[in-house]
C-alpha cells in the first residue's frame, strides 16, 4: 500500500472494492496556531469481503471506530494509509479523530497570518491528492461522494465552504456547517477561513438550449457570486470589473454549453501564499491573492487574471461536473479549461486578441517544453501521484489546449461544441474519459476521429510547417507546404500570404485546407499574385512551428513593425523567438529585432513575453562577450520606461530591473525609489541593491514604507539579492533546510539568482548535487520540486557544469531525474547557441 503516492492500479482495485457515499468531517481550528483537530466519519460498502486503505497525512491519529469497533492504530503510518483489513461485504462505517499540522507549503489546509494586521487566514489546497491532509479519505477523482462539512472557528472569522454555511455558537465559537448534497471528488472539497472581506452580486441569465441539452433544465438562471479578500488589501479589490468578467463567462458557458451552472453559488476566494494561478474548488474557487493589485499592474497581468477566472469558471463543468477518473486525463482537465478560457475571453470580454496571446505565451510553453528529452505525449504515464505531479506542465495545459483548438478547427465550431455539449449530458455527476469526448465529438461533425488521438496524444515533438513555391512574372506558379517531423500528422491549417502596401503590411490572400503528410499541394495559390510574406500556420489554427522561407525571414526582420494584423504579427514574434532556441538566428540578432520593433508593439500582452525573450536570450544564448559590452537591450528597456504612455512604460520598467544596468539607467530608478507605486519602489530598491548601488538599509527604509505581507515578501528577496557571497551562502542554507513557507522560498530564490550575480553563485555549482536528494527526500513535493528548480545552477553555463550534471543523472531517478534532466537541457542549449551567436 502506497497512500502518499497511490498508483493508478491501486486506485482502480480499491474503487473496484469500495463504494464510498459519504463523509462527514468536523474541523477545529480554534485550539491551536500548529495544529487542528479533524474529525471523520464515512460510509462506504465493500462490494465484496476483501482489504484496502484510507488515505490520512498525519503523525497522531486519536481515535479509529470501523463500525463502533476500535481499530489498532499503533502501526500507522500515512505513507501506507489506515489500512482496513478484513472487510466483510456490505455497509461499514468509519470514524477517524486526528490531530493534523497546519501546512506553511500551500498543500492541504494552509494557515498564514497577515503582518499588516496579525490576522490569522486559512484555506485549502487538495490537488493532486491532499485531502488526506485535512480530513480521512479515499483520496482519488473516481470516489465521489456526499458530505457534511462542519467548521469550527472564532466568531469574527467568515467560512466560505462549496456550499452556503449555517452558523450556531458553541461554547463562545461559531459553528459553521454545510451540505454538499451531490456527488463530488476529494480533491474539490474546500474551506476558506479567516476575515475575510466580502463582496456578493448575482448573475442573471439564461440558458440556451440546444439539441443536446437535457430537456430538465431550466431557462432563466440565477446565481449568487461572491469576492473575498483578506481585510488589509479589500480596499484593492476591483470588484465592478471581476464581477464583469465573471457574467461574461457565465453568458458565453451558458449559450454554449447546454448545461445549466451545476452549483449552489459561486465564490471567488483571494488567498494569501498560493503556489498556483488558481483552484477550481465546486463553488468555492480559490486565487492567489497577488491578483489583487494593490499597485500599477500591466494590461496583461489583468488579461491573465481574466483568462485565470474564466479557466476555473470553465472546470465547475469540465473537471467539477464531470471528472476524470484517473490522473492519465489530468491533460484533458487542464487543456479544455485553458481552451475555454482563451476562446471566452476573445469573444465575449475586453480582450478580444486573447488568441493573439495564447499563441505568444501559451504556444511558446509547450514548444519549449515538447523540445526537452523529457517530452511526453499529451496522454501519458500516470502511473502514480508522484508522476502525476510531475506533469502539470507546458504539455498538459499548454499543448493539449493547441491541439483542442486544432481539434476544434478540424470537425468545425459548432460541430465541436456540439460534442461538448453531448459529453456534458452524458456524464454528469460523474467521471469519464478522452474517448468519451472524442466519442460525443465524432457523433456530433459526422468525422472520422479515430486516428486523431494517436497522431496528436500517443505521439511526442513538433512539426515544423514551410512553405516551398516558384514565382514566375509575379505569380506563383508551384506553391507546396512542406510539413517536416518524425511524425507527420494532419493538420487544418490556413496560408496566409502578405504584402507591403502602403507602409502597411496587409493579408492578400487566405487559403484554409487540411494538411497530411510530408508535402501538400495549394492548388489555390497557383497563380496568384505572389506576396512578400508567406505565413504557413496563419491564424495560429494547428499546433506546428513555423518556418519562413528565406525572403519571407528578411522581410520580417525589416519590417515587423509594420505588420497590421495583431496575430500575425504574433506569429512573427514567435517563429523568430524559436528560431533563436534552434539556433538558426543569432541571439544577438533577436535582441536587435526586438529592438527595433518593441516599441511599436501594440499588443501589450506580447510586448512583455518579447522582452523577457531578449533579456533570456541576451543573458543566457548570445556570446557572452558581446552581451557584456552591448547596451542596445537596456538602452531600449530604458528608452521605453520613459515613454509617455504608462500602460507601455510599466512593461519596460519592469524588463529593465532585470537586465544588467548601465550608469543611466540606474540613475533612472534611483528616481523611482520615492513613487508611490510601493511595487515599482521594490523593484527599483532591489535592482539598485543588487547592483550594489545602495546598501542593505535601504531594504530597511522600504519596509518601513511598506508594512504589508507583499512588502514583506519584497523585502525579503531585495534582501537575498545582496551582491554578498555571505548572503548568498545564508539565503542558499536556509532554502535547502526547508524552513521557509512556500512563499517567501520563492522570494528568496528570485533574490538569490539576481541578473549579474553568476560569479557569487559559482560557490553552489557542486553542492547542489549534494543536497538534491536530501531536499526531494524531505521537503513536501510541491517544494521541492520549486526548490530544486531554482537552486539548480543554470547560471554555470559551461561543459564542466554539464559534466557535473550528467554525473548525477547517471544514479538519479524518477521526478528528481526528471527535473535535473530538464534543467541539464537548458545549459546544453544556452552552451550550445552561445557558440553559435559567436561566429
Amino acid at each position: 500500500m502506497t497512500s502518499l503516492n497511490l498508483t493508478h492500479v491501486e486506485a482502480e482495485e480499491r474503487s473496484t472494492l469500495i463504494d464510498v457515499s459519504h463523509y462527514a468531517i468536523t474541523v477545529d481550528l480554534t485550539q491551536s496556531t500548529e495544529h487542528f483537530t479533524s474529525d471523520t466519519v464515512v460510509a462506504f460498502t465493500a462490494r465484496e469481503a476483501g482489504s484496502t486503505f484510507i488515505d490520512l497525512r498525519t503523525a497522531t491519529i486519536t481515535e479509529a471506530l470501523l463500525d463502533g469497533a476500535e481499530l489498532d492504530v499503533s502501526g500507522f503510518t500515512p505513507d501506507k494509509g489506515l489500512e482496513l483489513a478484513d472487510l466483510a461485504a456490505g455497509d461499514h462505517m468509519l470514524k477517524v479523530t486526528a490531530e493534523i499540522p497546519f501546512s506553511r507549503t500551500g498543500e492541504g489546509l494552509h494557515r498564514t497570518v497577515d503582518p499588516a494586521d496579525d490576522k490569522p487566514y486559512f484555506y485549502t489546497q487538495f490537488e493532486t491528492a491532499d485531502a488526506k491532509r485535512m480530513f480521512a479519505c479515499f483520496d482519488q477523482p473516481d470516489m465521489k461522494a456526499t458530505y457534511d462539512i462542519t467548521v469550527i472557528a472564532r466568531p469574527e472569522w467568515r467560512v466560505i465552504t462549496n456550499e452556503p454555511t449555517t452558523i450556531s455558537e458553541q461554547d463562545g465559537k461559531a459553528v459553521h456547517t454545510a451540505s454538499i448534497s451531490y456527488p463530488l471528488s476529494t480533491y474539490l472539497v474546500a474551506i476558506c477561513v479567516g476575515e475575510y472581506a466580502e463582496f456578493t452580486d448575482t448573475w442573471r441569465g439564461e440558458l440556451t438550449h440546444h439539441d443536446e441539452t437535457p430537456g430538465d433544465q431550466p431557462t432563466s438562471l440565477e446565481v449568487p457570486l461572491g469576492l473575498y479578500a483578506r481585510a488589509s488589501i479589500a480596499e484593492h479589490l476591483d470588484t465592478e470589473r471581476l464581477f464583469t468578467e465573471t457574467k461574461q463567462g457565465f453568458d458565453f458557458y451558458h449559450r454554449n454549453f447546454g448545461m445549466a451552472y451545476p452549483f449552489t453559488k459561486y465564490d471567488q476566494i483571494f488567498v494569501p501564499e498560493f503556489n498556483a494561478g488558481a483552484m477550481e474548488n465546486a463553488g468555492c474557487v480559490t486565487i492567489r491573492d497577488e491578483y489583487v493589485f494593490t499597485s500599477k499592474a500591466t494590461h496583461y497581468k489583468y488579461e491573465r487574471r481574466a483568462d485565470t477566472i474564466l479557466h476555473e469558471l470553465a472546470h465547475m463543468w469540465f473537471g467539477d461536473l464531470v471528472t476524470m477518473k484517473w490522473w492519465g486525463d489530468l491533460w484533458l482537465n487542464e487543456s479544455f479549461a485553458t481552451w475555454a478560457a482563451a476562446i471566452s475571453q476573445a469573444e465575449e470580454t475586453e480582450y478580444d486578441t486573447a488568441w493573439v496571446t495564447f499563441a505568444n505565451v501559451e504556444k511558446a510553453w509547450a514548444y519549449a517544453q515538447d523540445q526537452l528529452p523529457t517530452t511526453h505525449p499529451v496522454v501519458t504515464d500516470a502511473s502514480d501521484i508522484e508522476t502525476v505531479e510531475q506533469n502539470f506542465d507546458g504539455i498538459t495545459y499548454a499543448k493539449g489546449a493547441s491541439l483542442l483548438k486544432q481539434l476544434q478547427a478540424y470537425v468545425g465550431r459548432e460541430e465541436f461544441f456540439a460534442g461538448v455539449r453531448r459529453h456534458f449530458a452524458a456524464h454528469a455527476w460523474s467521471n469519464a474519459t478522452f474517448d468519451d469526448l472524442l466519442g460525443a465529438l465524432a457523433e456530433a461533425s459526422g468525422r472520422d476521429l479515430s486516428f486523431w488521438a494517436d497522431q496528436w496524444l500517443k505521439t511526442t515533438g513538433i512539426n515544423h510547417l514551410a512553405a516551398d513555391f516558384d514565382v514566375e512574372d509575379g505569380k506563383y506558379t508551384r506553391f507546396d507546404l512542406v510539413q517536416t517531423g518524425e511524425t507527420p500528422r494532419t493538420h487544418r491549417l490556413a496560408v496566409g500570404v502578405y504584402s507591403l502596401i502602403d507602409g502597411s503590411v496587409q493579408r492578400t490572400r487566405r487559403v484554409e485546407l487540411d494538411v497530411s503528410g510530408e508535402r501538400t499541394s495549394v492548388t489555390e495559390l497557383i497563380g496568384a499574385e505572389a506576396g512578400d510574406l508567406v505565413i504557413p500556420n496563419d491564424e495560429d489554427l494547428t499546433y506546428g512551428l513555423i518556418d519562413f522561407d528565406e525572403d519571407s525571414l528578411r522581410f520580417v526582420v525589416e519590417n515587423i513593425d509594420k505588420i497590421a494584423d495583431p496575430m500575425a504579427r504574433t506569429l512573427a514574434w514567435s517563429a523568430t523567438w524559436e528560431m533563436t532556441r534552434a539556433g538558426t538566428m543569432r541571439a544577438r540578432d533577436f535582441v536587435g529585432l526586438v529592438a527595433r520593433g518593441a516599441r511599436h508593439e501594440s499588443e501589450l500582452a506580447v510586448l512583455e513575453r518579447i522582452l523577457n525573450q531578449a533579456t533570456a536570450a541576451q543573458q543566457r544564448y548570445a556570446d557572452p562577450a558581446w552581451a557584456a559590452e552591448s547596451t542596445l537591450l537596456t538602452d531600449t528597456l530604458l528608452a521605453g520606461a520613459r515613454d509617455s504612455e504608462p500602460e507601455t512604460a510599466i512593461i519596460f520598467e519592469q524588463a529593465l530591473v532585470h537586465a544588467e544596468l548601465t550608469d543611466e539607467a540606474a540613475a533612472y530608478l534611483e528616481t523611482l525609489l520615492d513613487s508611490d507605486d510601493a511595487d515599482q519602489r521594490w523593484r527599483a530598491t532591489t535592482a539598485l541593491v543588487a547592483r550594489g548601488d545602495r546598501h542593505a538599509t535601504l531594504v530597511t527604509e522600504q519596509e518601513q514604507r511598506d508594512p504589508f505581507a507583499s512588502g514583506r515578501l519584497s523585502a525579503i528577496q531585495a534582501r537575498a539579492a545582496a551582491p554578498e557571497a555571505q548572503v548568498k551562502r545564508e539565503v542558499w542554507d536556509q532554502l535547502v533546510e526547508g524552513s521557509l513557507s512556500n512563499v517567501e522560498a520563492r522570494h528568496s530564490m528570485a533574490g538569490l539568482v539576481h541578473v549579474g550575480h553568476d560569479e557569487l553563485l559559482q560557490q553552489f555549482n557542486a553542492e547542489f548535487f549534494t543536497v538534491a536528494p536530501k531536499i526531494w527526500a524531505e521537503q513536501s513535493g510541491e517544494m521541492a520540486q520549486r526548490t530544486l528548480a531554482g537552486l539548480f545552477p543554470a547560471w554555470d553555463i559551461s561543459e564542466d557544469g554539464v559534466a557535473r550534471a550528467e554525473l548525477f543523472l547517471a544514479s538519479a531517478e524518477g521526478g528528481l531525474r526528471r527535473l535535473v534532466a530538464e534543467r541539464l537541457d537548458g545549459v546544453e542549449r544556452a552552451l550550445r547557441l552561445r557558440k553559435v551567436d559567436a561566429r
